[in-house]
């Protein structure tokens, strides 16, 4: 900006311009408006050279030295002509008539100097002002990324709209990759970039107007940024420059802290699992293996018990199925297998399927079906919603009191596909609200009565999400709880699966 500013200075002091002309005109016909009222008026000399002094300070802060000292010339000729005796003529009378229009001319020239540099420093600082708040909202913006390759290919054309300029490049050393506000990038820039990252120098000249500037964290060159036109002053270009390195270097460590975060949870996640299916597949385990060798012993045992031993077997058996199905539900989830197969599906039907599949475990719950009176195929997963629902009913069955009723309830909201499944159970701990999606989490229920492996919750928000749907729950101590849980709500066939 410094080479914008000198450009427009010199202009405006050393080229004869209209502009420069008519202002000269006017402060020459305002020097002279002003000497005839004062005249007229017969104001006293130290008067007038003190309106003369203010005339010559105002001119100064508005236009600068060089019109200021042309005024001041102005005013000391009518301050000698009309005003120091002999009047109307340029001689003086005396020593007395010298040291006022010497004094007066030492004056204008020092204030006018004064004024024109704190007119600059004022100007100076509204650049700088200009460029902080430019800086700050080009950071704010920077912020807000925090994937390093997503930034970099936005942060051109945010450069570009934020300091106004005509095209701006960016070339990532790491990743060896140009990007660019515009379509295309000239590969004579590309040639520059990378000569700069070869080179020593923090910033260099390019053809077609372009301006470069390495981008440097201490010790370490990220890349390369360039810009057209030249219009920014070297302490801005270099803030930018800055701020942006510190921008990229800050998205590549998230970036990469996230990588060994996500590394590492999944780690976690698998010991945790092994953990918990050991301990869990081993109680059923243990159940079936003794059954079955009371039975096969046989000493002292009469047809009632052995029935009680084969139910338990039984029951014990379908008990290890249901958890081998949630682990592998939980890996299908993590494996990001799962896919969405929209279809048009009734509602009620999906509630009545949901129920039928769970009867086992509904025995002594009624369940109460409630679903819009305009029940009209909509499209969606029925065996993802099926699997969801079942979650939710066994959860319902295994908690709430044997006789107590559940309520499947549906309705169609603006944009949604809304289902609700209440229980009359002894409601969910606050304590334990936050945590309850999470894997593996059991709250003080479970603990208590030692039923669930801690996956269904999980599994149920992990398929809503994969539906681009969700969950939530309201519950009362001891009144209960109701999780509803909604998906979009596609009522015409899919453009995707019309493709298809």
């Amino acid at each position: 900006m410094r080479k914008a500013i000198f450009t427009v200075t010199k202009a405006s002091s050393w080229s004869i311009q209209p502009s420069g002309i008519f202002r000269a005109l006017g402060a020459t016909l305002g020097v002279a408006a002003a000497t005839a009222l004062l005249a007229w008026g017969k104001i006293d000399d130290s008067i007038v050279a003190l309106i003369f002094l203010t005339t010559v300070v105002w001119v100064a802060t508005r236009a600068g030295s060089r019109l200021s000292l042309y005024v001041a010339f102005l005013c000391a000729l009518s301050f000698d002509f009309f005003f120091l005796p002999p009047i109307q003529t340029l001689q003086l009378a005396g020593l007395q008539e010298w040291i006022e229009l010497l004094s007066f001319l030492a004056s204008t020239v020092i204030v006018s100097r004064i004024a024109d540099r704190i007119r600059k420093q004022a100007r100076l600082a509204e650049e700088r002002r200009t460029d902080i708040e430019r800086l700050y909202m080009l950071s704010q913006e920077m912020m807000l990324h925090e994937d390093a390759a997503q930034l970099m290919r936005d942060l051109p054309s945010m450069i570009q709209r934020t300091y106004s300029l005509d095209a701006v490049a960016l070339y990532g050393r790491e990743q060896d990759r140009f990007y660019s506000s515009l379509p295309e990038i000239p590969s004579q820039l590309e040639v520059d970039l990378r000569s700069l990252m070869q080179g020593l120098a923090a910033s260099a000249e390019g053809g077609d107007g372009y301006v470069l500037h390495a981008l440097v964290l201490g010790m370490k060159n990220i890349g390369a940024v360039a810009w057209k036109p030249d219009s920014l002053s070297r302490g801005s270009a270099a803030s930018l420059s800055a701020q942006v390195a510190i921008a990229l270097t800050r998205a590549t460590a998230i970036e990469t802290y996230t990588h060994v975060e996500a590394a590492r949870e999944g780690e976690r996640l698998r010991t945790a699992l092994i953990d918990s299916l050991t301990h869990e597949l081993r109680t059923p385990l243990t159940s079936i293996r003794a059954a079955a060798t009371t039975l096969i012993q046989g000493e002292g045992l009469d047809d009632a018990a052995r029935k009680d031993l084969a139910e338990l077997m039984d029951e014990e058996s379908k008990r290890l199925d249901k958890l081998i199905g949630e682990a592998v539900e939980m890996a299908e989830i993590d494996a990001n297998v799962l896919r969405v197969t929209l279809a048009p599906q009734y509602v009620r039907a999906l509630l009545e399927h949901a129920v039928e599949e769970s009867r086992r475990v509904l025995t002594g719950h009624p369940v109460l079906i409630d679903v819009d009176v305009l029940d009209q195929p909509v499209w969606f997963d029925a065996h993802l919603l099926s699997r969801v629902l079942r979650h939710l009913i066994e959860n319902a069955a295994r908690y709430s009191p044997s006789g107590s009723p559940i309520h499947l309830k549906s309705k169609r909201g603006v944009a949604q596909l809304e289902f609700c499944v209440t229980d009359k159970g002894p409601g969910i701990d606050s304590g334990d609200l936050p945590y309850i999606f999470q894997k593996f989490y059991r709250g003080k229920q479970g603990k208590v009565t030692g039923k669930g492996s801690g996956m269904g919750l999980s599994i149920v928000r992990a398929i809503l999400e994969v539906h681009g749907g969700g969950i939530n729950v309201t519950t009362a101590p001891g009144q209960g709880s109701t999780f509803c849980f909604w998906v979009p709500l596609v009522e015409k066939q899919p453009e995707s699966v019309a493709a298809i």
